[in-house]
């Protein structure tokens, strides 16, 4: 089976940090599509009032046996929100956003780093509060923290018998998004309709499987909520998620087949299904999965929502079924997609490794490496493709460079099954996680509003196209690869907001696309005088690296270090620059 490698996170949104609002309209349009009776005329939009980052409730005053309910009432709000078309960071989304920023995950935050987060992620709201419990009753206080302009909202209040908090959960999350947009059209009664029954010893059950620290005692709990509610599909993906982590795949599949195509999971689902496919070697079955999907986010979402991890998928089931051409197709659209992954470019020199076209070999593999200077492997077939041409002497300037980089012994040895029809197939890198942040809906863009217009009350006006939905627009139109079309929109952004820290910071991603590197790096400074960020210091430091000047990248690693101790990419970039300057090859 080939190498599943773990992307490396290249942006504040990071591979699994999605909204479930998108997730949400991906199952609304499904469910219109495979029922008889549905119509795309009489699907009602239901109103967005923004993105929402929901963080767990303090325990003020319940037996610490209690405690699981701090983290259920994050996602309780994060599943209310969601069902009724809301947009809301995950609860993976919360936990990476605070590992960025060095807090562990039982950190209590305060309100101002909460604010931060929210500006960090582009949220519009953020929705904390606390618990008390004696066991006989609950009581729950929340607040909506409003981003811009920055307001703290009134504390909303329930209580009710312990044994019933689902309703007064509902209530309490219905009276959130009339806090937060007090026009929110939807009565209680209708909000609630849209809500999953659930009891509290199935949901009990799921949210301290979440919380288990080992996947045996995970997988008891979710299996038990499973039993406890079998229609609730919930569980079902979770289980199948611990069983897909632990690459036991044939114990995952009848797991994510459970879960419908309706549900705001099953994006997920069918792509994690088609991996296990491939890694059961059954490429026909996988290229099925992948093609369907992709098509189905082509038809059901928006035009051009192409995602890299799916075409490169599709490919390496394509390739195993011997349809080469199609699969280079697919390769290279991901890879004119995803300009910063080397994987990409990696499987393209696999490809025509076996047609024996060692020429694009070496520009597929040179690309990985540029991309990717800290893979020794991508390094590795780049020396072989230059051996294979007869390139001594490039191969042997390469081999030294890595000796600089990676040490004596650094580049891993090549071995191939010159018997096997595709001797290099352990090679191939599938993708096993998603991204879908570049498919967040525009929600707040023209046509949906000419929808709400035409669908919800006429009352209600349509929501406001903001500098946060510019910024949507604008990172849909880069996922997509068009350049011109995202810079109008984060240009929009700051023409409303001339100080928007995350506007700057996309057009100098378009800058370094372009190969305009002073004017990203003036886009980065201005974003970073904004507001200050261990990302962006980080990137900063990448494009600093890209122009030769190490001691300027350093300074600037450092400077997200400080900021963010448990920054990942900070981290081994520091390490990186560190390693080069005790060795004597820092470039």
């Amino acid at each position: 089976m080939g190498q599943m490698k773990q992307r490396r996170p290249t942006s504040r949104k990071a591979c699994w940090i999605f909204l479930a609002g998108f997730l949400f309209f991906w199952a609304t349009f499904v469910a219109a599509q495979t029922s008889s009776t549905a119509s795309a005329n009489t699907r009602r939009v239901l109103p967005q009032s923004g993105i929402y980052l929901v963080f767990p409730f303090e325990n003020v005053g319940a037996p610490p046996n209690l405690d699981w309910i701090g983290e259920g009432l994050e996602e309780l709000t994060i599943q209310r929100l969601s069902a009724a078309g809301q947009q809301v960071y995950s609860h993976a989304g919360r936990l990476n956003e605070m590992d960025v920023s060095g807090f562990p995950p039982s950190a209590k935050l305060s309100r101002a780093t909460m604010l931060r987060m929210a500006q960090e992620l582009d949220a519009d709201y953020v929705i904390f509060g606390t618990f008390t419990s004696d066991g006989k009753t609950l009581t729950v206080d929340s607040r909506v923290l409003r981003v811009s302009p920055v307001a703290l909202l009134s504390v909303v209040h329930e209580g009710g018998p312990f044994d019933e908090p689902m309703t007064l959960h509902a209530r309490l999350a219905w009276r959130l998004l009339r806090s937060s947009n007090p026009n929110y059209p939807l009565s209680f009664n209708e909000f609630f309709k849209m809500q999953r029954p659930l009891t509290l010893a199935a949901f009990e059950q799921y949210v301290r499987g979440l919380l288990a620290n080992e996947d045996d005692a995970r997988l008891r709990y979710l299996k038990e909520a499973a039993r406890l509610a079998p229609d609730w599909p919930d569980p079902d993906f979770a289980i199948g998620e611990v069983y897909f982590q632990k690459n036991d795949c044939n114990s995952a599949l009848p797991w994510f087949g459970r879960v419908p195509l309706t549900h705001a999971r099953s994006v997920e689902a069918i792509f994690a299904t088609g991996v296990c496919r491939l890694q059961l070697g059954q490429p026909d079955k996988a290229e099925a999965t992948f093609s369907s999907l992709q098509e189905d986010l082509r038809r059901n979402l928006i035009s051009g929502a192409d995602l890299p991890e799916i075409l490169n998928n599709l490919a390496l089931a394509q390739s195993r079924m011997g349809t080469v051409a199609n699969a280079k197709t697919e390769l290279g659209r991901a890879r004119d997609i995803d300009p910063d992954e080397d994987d990409y470019p990696f499987n393209l020199g696999l490809l025509t490794l076996r047609e024996n076209d060692y020429a694009a070999s070496e520009t597929h593999f040179r690309e990985a490496r540029d991309r990717e200077p800290d893979n020794a492997e991508d390094v590795a077939f780049l020396v072989y493709t230059l051996e294979k041409q007869g390139k001594k002497s490039e191969a042997d300037g390469e081999r030294d460079l890595a000796v600089e980089e990676f040490g004596p012994g650094g580049l891993p040895t090549l071995k191939f099954d010159v018997k096997a029809t595709n001797p290099f197939a352990k090679y191939e890198r599938v993708k096993r996680e998603l991204d879908t942040t570049s498919l967040r809906l525009e929600l707040e863009g023209p046509e949906t509003q000419a929808q709400v217009q035409q669908t919800a009350d006429a009352s209600v006006a349509p929501p406001k196209v903001t500098p946060a939905a510019h910024l949507r627009l604008g990172r849909q139109e880069l996922g997509a690869g068009r350049l011109d079309a995202a810079e109008k929109e984060f240009r929009a952004a700051l023409a409303t907001d001339p100080h928007n820290a995350s506007a700057h910071r996309e057009l100098a991603e378009i800058y370094r696309r372009r190969g305009k590197l002073d004017d990203a790096v003036q886009e980065l400074q201005l974003s970073l005088a904004a507001r200050d960020s261990a990302a962006v210091h980080t990137i900063l430091a990448r494009i600093y690296l890209e122009q030769k000047k190490p001691d300027l990248a350093k300074a600037e690693v450092e400077k997200a270090v400080r900021l963010a101790p448990n920054y990942p990419e900070a981290k081994e970039l520091l390490e990186h620059l560190e390693k080069n300057k005790s060795t004597g090859g820092a470039k």
